[in-house]
């Protein structure tokens, strides 16, 4: 049995809400687009290797600030016209206007872009910055929801944040704004990238409690370096658990043991998740796919026997 698409439904028709209701779990890669020559060869060489694993859908992201925005849309095109993949494309409301979001949204709908994961964005610059609104624009994730949705035949993810949404000043306000995202129509949800189960299972039940039971995907990434990770940490506030992170460390010469124990941690992680009935995974690929299709092999026991 494989993870494909059910062939009862073309895939360039699918929507994400539609392949979370008929099977489970949906396993799907993000990726981020490319900057420059070197970086596209590589994007699509990734992309060549896992397209044969037939995952559900790609992710395809933004640059802080919404700065690869035609990088995204010209990159989420190409998937959806010359490869089997089905696109999910990353759209943010940051420093555009209502105006400029329709047209956007109905170029996706022209290319049969049909599944968005709709983010108000970080501040352009600096992530970190305050955020402030187009005049013409959207303040909130939850008004680009009911923007997309009344747009057109969209399916719409949103993001999640096991760890806490890093601008919330509490975690009880937190869940509160997700929950408004949901009621404002979002299909599915997918996660910020976490290391505790015990995370994700909070927000989830939280959640559940302020009436929301949209799916939320675990957003997973297999560690490949440690700088890399500890700045992640930084700039999100996601916990990098000291136990891990002293593993890492101290082999941190060598990249094949750190890819390693990023694989050994991403599956553990993953089959448990799947184990307490996560929807699926959505796994982070940083454009590459060797770590990645370890951990699917991994799970693929798992994934089979849930489907069944």
């Amino acid at each position: 049995m494989t993870l494909g698409l059910p062939t009862t439904m073309p895939r360039e028709d699918a929507k994400i809400s539609d392949l979370l209701r008929m099977r489970k779990p949906c396993i799907s890669f993000e990726m981020f687009p490319p900057r420059t020559e070197k970086e596209e060869r590589v994007l699509w060489k990734t992309i060549r290797a896992l397209e044969p694993l037939n995952p559900d859908w790609v992710s395809i992201t933004y640059g802080a600030g919404g700065k690869t925005r035609e990088t995204t849309v010209e990159t989420t095109d190409r998937i959806a016209t010359e490869t089997t993949l089905l696109p999910m494309a990353h759209f943010t409301a940051v420093d555009h206007s209502v105006a400029e979001l329709r047209n956007l949204i109905g170029h996706f709908a022209n290319v049969g872009v049909r599944n968005i994961l709709a983010l108000r964005g970080d501040p352009p610059g600096d992530p970190q910055a305050d955020w402030v609104s187009h005049p013409d624009g959207l303040t909130y994730a939850h008004e680009l929801v009911e923007l997309i949705k009344e747009s057109g035949d969209f399916s719409v993810g949103v993001a999640a944040f096991p760890e806490g949404h890093p601008r919330s000043p509490d975690w009880e306000t937190g869940v509160r704004h997700f929950a408004e995202k949901c009621r404002a129509g979002a299909d599915f949800a997918v996660t910020q990238i976490f290391f505790g189960v015990e995370d994700y299972l909070r927000l989830r039940d939280d959640a559940a409690k302020l009436g929301c039971d949209t799916p939320i995907i675990p957003g997973i990434m297999p560690v490949t370096n440690v700088r890399q990770i500890e700045k992640f940490a930084e700039l999100t506030g996601m916990a990098f658990p000291e136990d891990l992170a002293a593993r890492l460390r101290a082999v941190a010469d060598d990249r094949d043991a750190i890819r390693d124990i990023g694989v050994e941690v991403a599956s553990e992680l993953c089959e448990e998740l799947l184990r307490e009935g996560a929807p699926g995974v959505q796994f982070v690929t940083l454009n590459h796919s060797r770590s990645t299709r370890r951990v699917w092999d991994n799970i693929r026991p798992l994934t089979e026997d849930a489907a069944r």
